[in-house]
């Protein structure tokens, strides 16, 4: 396998806890560790929602903290909707944060699937792909260019500039968050990443994988110059019940749909979630995004030590 097609190693960051206060020590140590143990990257979803019953930090609040915690890990999103945030005031909290890194940022996007959301926050819930497709340009115009003056169908802007722009150029890499053929073109056509949800089965991934790589073909994209991922939630336990019992009641109360574990997670001795890890491999991924969902130190240091050694392509 060439080193263009090596398999790179995220880690979700603890952004959700059961109980309150925070355990701020744990939530430090971990995201150093990630780090010491050589982790590509460190990652957050977009916690804007509020018919969870998870306790989730916010996003951007997050990756600026670990920030501040970290030097070489790169830090991801996963994704933000940004037909949902105010972009102007998004490419300005995200510009910062890449300075803050010191260009250590990568930007998920997408839509999201909970369509509920948009009129809760004052966004009205039609022509949701072209305020989307409005909002992504004008975040990259605003990190681009001086002066701008923006004519859109939602934003206007005359003789605006963003200061600071991110250290990244022209900006940070976009990577897309999509289920659906038009969504998953968009991602080939204008991203330089695609990530596969947490909540899809490895089955969907691969297919979704496909039109992708469909897609950059019609482009002229180069493949190798795009990163394709996928979310795993996954619990690393020789005891299987157990393991898959926790599964459960984590995505229950995150999703609201304790079985979506039996379809989408992995679980199992190191052996057997490696095993199952490298047929999302084999399905296309070239960076696994591992979420751990309980007692996230402990498997912080099982994932490094005793599951990724054993997958292939690492």
């Amino acid at each position: 396998m060439s080193d263009n097609n090596k398999v790179l190693f995220g880690i979700a960051a603890p952004q959700s806890c059961t109980r309150l206060p925070l355990e701020m020590e744990m939530i430090q140590a971990y995201v150093q560790r990630a780090e010491v143990l050589g982790f590509h990257s460190i990652w957050v979803q977009e916690q804007i929602g509020l018919w969870t019953t998870v306790n989730a930090l916010e996003g951007v609040s997050m990756l600026s903290y670990m920030a501040a915690l970290t030097r070489r890990i790169l830090l991801g999103g996963a994704v933000f909707l940004v037909a949902l945030r105010n972009p102007i005031q998004l490419a300005k909290s995200l510009a910062s944060l890449d300075q803050l890194s010191q260009g250590r940022l990568i930007v998920g996007v997408g839509l999201g699937g909970v369509r509920r959301l948009y009129p809760t926050y004052g966004v009205s819930d039609d022509r949701l792909v072209a305020r989307f497709n409005e909002a992504l340009s004008l975040i990259q115009k605003l990190w681009t260019e001086e002066d701008l003056t923006f004519e859109g169908q939602f934003w206007k802007l005359k003789n605006a500039t963003l200061l600071p722009r991110p250290v990244q150029k022209p900006h940070p890499p976009i990577w897309f968050g999509a289920h659906v053929p038009a969504a998953l073109k968009r991602a080939a056509k204008y991203g330089s990443g695609f990530i596969g949800a947490g909540s899809s089965s490895t089955q969907s991934f691969k297919n979704e994988v496909q039109t992708v790589l469909s897609a950059l073909e019609e482009a002229k994209k180069d493949p190798a110059d795009f990163t394709i991922g996928k979310r795993v939630y996954l619990a690393v336990d020789t005891n299987r019940e157990r393991a898959a019992r926790r599964l459960r009641e984590f995505l229950g109360l995150f999703y609201r749909k304790p079985d979506m574990a039996d379809n989408v997670a992995v679980w199992g001795s190191p052996e057997e979630c490696a095993d199952q890890l490298d047929k999302i491999v084999a399905a296309g991924a070239r960076l696994l995004l591992l979420s751990p969902v309980f007692d996230m130190m402990d498997q912080l240091e099982i994932l490094a030590k005793e599951v990724i050694p054993k997958i292939s392509g690492r």
